[in-house]
């Protein structure tokens, strides 16, 4: 009897190990944010220009002629905003593909959050968003799934000073 509990506690403990160290090793997932306060970039004298990455997930469709926005910036309320990246003409989030734009805006320090909007009817599923910093390390946000239609959704690694994950789950960053 004493070394089936000890059995049944080696496995319980085990297991709790187990989870703890999955949900750590996973990235967040997107999530909604309802509010998103846009501070629209304006021309700085000694202005940043960021090179982002998206990857089309390849069970995105074909192509998109949806609306795209990002937003993102630093735990210190520094935000850089592009109202429409795609292009329909040029094909722009094409399935299984890369596109790789300049972006400039105030010079933030390291990148932790990100959000895209997409407006449109086709649909869109962003496998990755990789960010490259002229004053902080590249950063890649996880998606890998349709964004709905009309809402900020993104990650927010910024902690406790920016989250998107509050009780009326607003972000309002100004720019410095």
């Amino acid at each position: 009897m004493a070394q089936k509990v000890i059995l049944l506690a080696t496995l319980f403990i085990a297991l709790v190990l187990s989870q703890a160290f999955t949900d750590q090793s996973r990235p967040p997932q997107p999530k909604e944010l309802r509010s998103l306060e846009i501070k629209i970039n304006q021309q700085y004298p000694y202005g940043c220009s960021y090179t982002v990455a998206i990857r089309t997930s390849c069970s995105s469709p074909i192509y998109t002629r949806d609306a795209v926005s990002i937003a993102f910036g630093d735990a210190y309320g520094s935000q850089v905003y592009a109202p429409r990246l795609d292009d329909p003409r040029s094909r722009t989030f094409e399935r299984c593909s890369t596109d790789t734009f300049v972006i400039s805006g105030p010079c933030t320090y390291q990148i932790c959050y990100v959000y895209l909007m997409r407006r449109g009817w086709d649909g869109w599923a962003p496998e990755t968003v990789r960010i490259y910093s002229p004053n902080g390390r590249p950063v890649t946000f996880y998606y890998n799934m349709f964004l709905p239609n009309g809402v900020w959704y993104g990650v927010n690694h910024c902690g406790r000073i920016f989250s998107s994950h509050d009780d009326n789950h607003t972000l309002v960053l100004s720019q410095k």
